[in-house]
């Protein structure tokens, strides 16, 4: 469905050439919903936006839904659009058309017939949630219901390519959830392949398939999200798995315990899949003469499965801790050695 290869986007300035993308390869599989996350300035608006022709590469190709963008100009430009719609963080609406008339707008363009219009309105209203407030304008309606619009009106002209530029960044997070719930039941219902942008690897957990991470304009580090959370690379996408598995208040916890207790070792427990599941600390403790304190847990579920974090301080002998870390392994979940007592 997208195909971006060798691609690069320098800008020029008098000053100096700033590099935003490097040397990007990347194929994303129709009916995916594909994220690309990292910090500002990584580079990833720039690639997305190079996907709808908003920005041209200096060198590469890009291919959606079996047109070259990168080279294509005008009408045939136009054309391709509306197969590839994009949100945006900030709704980007119109303040003086109403929500029915925000949606219609992009198929006046397209030049669709007044009834013909009106039907595929109703229609679009009714995916996204918005009964009822089909006449309010934009001034009336909350975050979520003006994203909700969003996306109704980049889904009029029946797109193959939905981009979502941080398209939750501006909302709380009970919106944000419910906005990302949206995406995915689009997904499911339309089979709509979409590619979003962020900097929050909570949307990545929630809703994509697979994970790009961006730094430096190049990706450092692509796969699954499962895989990506199960066994990150690069110390960036460790900085980002951290936002959903290791909350503060952990680290926090951990350092006053070792304040407390002079011996033994805070662990981090990795759970992928069924392992999740497993009553691991109780067999634990029955077969090894060790003292369990449990500091933190969370399980997350990702789309491929779920995933799970347990951080314990574990005291006893020397020769017994190390058995009890011994049999972990042997249950195939993952150990991490915070610190030693």
């Amino acid at each position: 469905m997208i195909s971006i290869q060798n691609v690069s986007k320098i800008f020029s300035s008098k000053q100096k050439d700033l590099k935003a993308v490097n040397q990007v390869n990347l194929d994303i599989q129709e009916g995916e919903i594909f994220g690309i996350i990292g910090y500002s300035g990584a580079g990833k608006s720039t690639l997305i936006r190079m996907l709808n022709g908003l920005e041209l590469p200096t060198e590469g190709a890009v291919n959606v839904a079996g047109r070259e963008i990168s080279k294509i100009k005008g009408s045939e430009l136009r054309k391709a659009r509306q197969e590839i719609s994009m949100i945006f963080q900030h709704f980007n609406l119109l303040w003086s058309r109403t929500v029915s008339e925000n949606i219609a707008f992009p198929l006046e363009i397209a030049g669709v017939k007044g009834e013909q219009r009106k039907k595929r309105v109703d229609e679009l209203i009714k995916l996204v949630g918005l009964e009822g407030r089909e006449n309010a304008y934009p001034s009336q309606l909350s975050g979520g219901q003006k994203q909700r619009v969003g996306i109704a009106r980049a889904l009029a002209n029946n797109p193959k390519v939905l981009l979502c530029d941080e398209a939750t960044s501006a909302l709380d997070p009970q919106t944000t959830d419910s906005i990302l719930d949206l995406l995915v039941d689009i997904n499911k219902r339309l089979g709509l392949t979409i590619v979003l942008i962020t900097h929050e690897m909570h949307v990545i957990r929630k809703i994509c398939h697979r994970v790009a991470v961006m730094e430096s304009g190049e990706i450092v580090e692509l796969g699954s999200v499962l895989d990506v959370f199960k066994n990150p690379q690069q110390p960036i996408t460790k900085r980002f798995v951290k936002q959903v598995t290791v909350p503060e208040e952990t680290t926090e916890t951990a350092e006053h315990l070792q304040e407390l207790y002079h011996s033994g070792q805070v662990i981090q427990l990795t759970f992928i899949g069924d392992s999740a599941e497993q009553p691991l600390i109780t067999n634990l403790i029955r077969n090894h003469d060790v003292t369990v304190n449990i500091l933190q847990g969370k399980i997350s579920q990702t789309r491929s499965g779920s995933y799970g974090t347990l951080f314990i301080h574990l005291d006893g002998a020397e020769a017994e801790v190390n058995k009890a870390i011994d049999y972990i392994r042997s249950q195939q979940v993952g150990v991490e050695v915070v610190s030693h007592g």
